[in-house]
């Protein structure tokens, strides 16, 4: 179950990147990256 809640919250983040820089807009791509921060620290987590 965390592997899944992981995987979906990089492809989230990955999603919200893509998204941001297309439209260009900065807001959604800055909320991409700090999920791909949450992301890292719970897989360092455990």
């Amino acid at each position: 179950m965390h592997n899944i809640l992981l995987y979906l919250l990089i492809i989230i983040a990955l999603v919200m990147i893509f998204l941001g820089i297309k439209a260009s807009m900065l807001p959604p791509a800055l909320t991409g990256v700090g999920f791909l921060v949450i992301a890292a620290m719970r897989y360092k987590k455990g």
